[in-house]
């Protein structure tokens, strides 16, 4: 079984870039679909994945789909696909599951029925009736879209975007995988100023970091697959030797400011955590006091969005202070992102391009801005002559 469907689970509206993702470690082919994309790999590439991508969910193995109006359809469907030769008779298979638009949208019903044909499918395998589970974890998923049942397995596990350096967390924080796609789709390199003058417990500047540094997120976590008999411990080491070869030493830094003191202090334990704390520079600085005297720099930031009752005053006079102030950087690009539709009305400039995207459950828009892009080298050189 050297190749098969791998799924790739992301969030609404960063299907294209995890799909660039995965066409830089090298997979083509790519099927992108809402909130997912399809490509055929094998176990390397279920290694690489998890490992690699920066803003998916998950890594799944798709075991099969089928039309599934009826308990027996869905019964008789996931009976028929070959559980035996994944799941070893001592394995524990636990079914997780979410119906969207189906006949069947009892959630807790799907999962039963799903558990119970793979048992009588492992029951001819194995020639006995019980299975005691306790051997290593198989998570199966069941998802049940426009009557559609889609079975798969997690190599993943905990989710994605828990890189493992975020131990402790601040009010409302931005997950890993939204703040690694800002800075990809801003298409900020090393050798450029980035900044984030709302950078809380310092989620934006760190994945800036690992990305600058070419830091693969989950090289130093573990994932559901590495207990499976199926993908060698050794593929799992190299993959992982690979990755750490790949760590780029050139110097950088990436500076993010707040206002709040204890939330910087989070920002610089996550750094650490995140062996990042080299390329990373927090201060305490209100927004009203960015200035920057350096030249065509990113300015990616996530600024408060005021939810509560009574902040709408609040968040419109600090979206016009930043427009004031952002101003003064004019060389740069600003990429922002926020859920209030009025924000670029407060901010006094209509953005080049908006990209809606999903901050947990909040609908936001990023609204990016585009600066002009620097001289070339050349153009520089004949500058200073002519100077």
């Amino acid at each position: 079984m050297e190749s098969f469907e791998i799924m790739v689970m992301t969030a609404f509206g960063l299907e294209a870039v995890t799909a660039k993702e995965l066409r830089e470690l090298g997979y083509e082919d790519l099927k992108l679909e809402t909130g997912r994309i399809l490509f055929q790999g094998g176990y390397e590439a279920i290694c690489e994945a998890n490992l690699w991508l920066r803003t998916a969910d998950r890594v799944l193995i798709r075991i099969g789909s089928f039309k599934a109006l009826s308990f027996t359809d869905l019964f008789e469907g996931t009976k028929s696909l070959p559980w035996d030769q994944w799941l070893p008779k001592e394995a524990e298979f636990p079914v997780v599951g979410k119906s969207v638009r189906s006949k069947l949208h009892s959630v807790p019903d799907c999962q039963s029925i799903v558990k119970k044909a793979i048992v009588e499918k492992l029951k001819e395998k194995h020639k006995i009736s019980w299975f005691e589970e306790t051997g290593p974890c198989y998570r199966i998923e069941i998802g049940m879209l426009k009557d559609e049942a889609t079975l798969s397995l997690d190599t993943t596990g905990v989710a994605l975007h828990k890189r493992g350096y975020r131990t402790k967390v601040s009010q409302a924080p931005l997950r890993e995988t939204l703040a690694a796609a800002m800075v990809l789709l801003s298409g900020w390199k090393p050798g450029r100023t980035l900044l984030d003058p709302f950078c809380g417990s310092g989620t934006i500047p760190i994945e800036a970091a690992m990305i600058g540094m070419n830091r693969a997120p989950g090289i130093h976590r573990s994932f559901l697959a590495e207990e499976w008999a199926q993908i060698p411990d050794s593929l799992w080491e190299s993959s992982r030797k690979n990755a750490e070869n790949m760590i780029k030493k050139e110097e950088f830094r990436v500076l993010g400011s707040d206002i709040d003191q204890e939330v910087l202090k989070l920002a610089r334990f996550h750094s650490a955590q995140a062996q990042v704390e080299d390329r990373v520079a927090f201060q305490k600085l209100p927004v009203a006091e960015v200035r920057s005297s350096k030249k065509y720099g990113y300015l990616i930031t996530n600024p408060p969005y005021g939810e509560r009752m009574g902040e709408a005053k609040e968040i419109e006079k600090l979206y016009r202070e930043m427009g004031r102030v952002f101003q003064t950087l004019d060389t740069w690009s600003y990429y922002i992102l926020s859920p209030q539709p009025s924000f670029e009305e407060y901010f006094g400039r209509k953005a080049d391009k908006r990209r809606k995207l999903y901050n947990g459950m909040i609908a936001c828009q990023l609204y990016q801005y585009y600066g002009p892009k620097p001289p070339h080298r050349g153009d520089r050189k004949r500058e200073n002559k002519e100077a």
